[in-house]
């Protein structure tokens, strides 16, 4: 397991991230798993000792539960609470009545405190606002953000489903009022589904942000068992809940490419799929969730997966983003500075 430096910090996280969504099954997350603690203890503990050292989960999962499952199996298992990074998130709803939602200063600071006491944790190592709240001043929810860092209950903040234009305001209010910033996105990447590569990526690099991958796998979509006709394993996650959205013919024509090349190697599709998102510059961690210990120890392997160079290209070449404008201008406009860049030897 190799070990990343998360966004402009000195926090190390490990490349593989345990995601918790599976963990309990309360009201509409049955559809993602109903864990009970025994496995949710299995597979924290089989995680740890494959080198994970950072466990990300939501006040909204299993509605608090997954919080609370979390939080019990690092007691059961008498992990050291020091040697984990815990990251968490608040945005959504909550309980009834208007202000149980949202990134108001109230809720996230109610939230902040129901978390803690569900993880049963003095601080949340990475807390996480789970999206844009278009009812709320941004520079509230900064500033309560903020409050919470230097009171100590929170250490790092990150956001997750934004826009790079919500990132980059986030950023420049937070430089110039000396406020804490985010350190991270965590956001939707998978070889199916690139679209982050159009405006977000280049600002995470450029603002030095670090990218926390959820659904690698397209929602299962990737694991290789699902045919063009909608085909798939009775259970599995797709199935009962078609999300995230993905452009399904073109999914396909690139699972052409990638199931050849998994059975060469002797690998599942998966574990391909999870392997090529690690090859990426800008991935910080990628974040595998699991039902069944089977899916986790595949997953885990995906950190040995190694690509030539022309297997890449070929992957590359069947998942690439169609060109849109800018873009295509863009790179253009920039082929004189890309040969200069070329011969000064400067990474661009």
């Amino acid at each position: 397991m190799k070990y990343n430096i998360l966004g402009n910090t000195g926090l190390l996280v490990s490349e593989l991230c345990l995601g918790t969504m599976t963990f309990g099954g309360r009201g509409f997350w049955t559809a993602i798993g109903e864990l009970d603690q025994k496995p949710v203890d299995e597979l924290v503990k089989r995680s740890v000792d494959a080198g994970i050292n950072f466990i990300d989960t939501a006040n909204v999962y299993s509605e608090g539960l997954s919080e609370e499952m979390t939080g019990k199996a690092i007691r059961n298992l008498g992990l050291d609470r020091k040697s984990l990074v815990i990251a968490t998130k608040v945005r959504g709803t909550m309980g009834e009545g208007p202000n149980q939602t949202g990134l108001s200063r109230g809720h996230i600071i109610q939230q902040v405190e129901d978390s803690l006491r569900r993880l049963d944790t003095d601080y949340i190592d990475l807390y996480q606002i789970h999206g844009f709240d278009p009812f709320v001043p941004l520079e509230e929810t900064l500033r309560a953000l903020d409050d919470l860092v230097r009171s100590g209950k929170v250490r790092y903040i990150g956001c997750s489903n934004l826009a790079a234009w919500h990132i980059m305001k986030a950023l420049a209010y937070s430089e110039h009022r000396n406020l804490a910033k985010f350190v991270s996105l965590q956001a939707y990447y998978t070889i199916a589904g690139r679209d982050l590569e159009r405006e977000v990526i280049p600002l995470l690099k450029d603002q030095k942000v670090g990218l926390m991958v959820w659904s690698p796998l397209a929602g299962g979509l990737l694991s290789g068992k699902f045919k063009r006709d909608g085909e798939g394993p009775e259970g599995a996650r797709r199935v009962n809940f078609d999300f995230p959205p993905v452009n399904k013919e073109r999914a396909f024509d690139i699972l052409d490419v990638m199931r050849p090349m998994a059975e060469a190697k002797g690998i599942s599709v998966a574990r391909l799929a999870l392997g090529w998102l690690l090859q990426q510059e800008a991935v910080t961690t990628v974040i595998i969730g699991a039902k069944k210990m089977e899916q986790l120890e595949d997953n885990l392997q995906a950190v040995d997966v190694t690509f030539t160079e022309e297997e890449l290209q070929q992957l590359d070449e069947v998942s690439r983003l169609p060109e849109e404008y800018p873009g295509w201008m863009l790179y253009r406009q920039g082929r004189d500075r890309r040969g200069q860049i070329e011969n000064l030897g400067v990474k661009f």
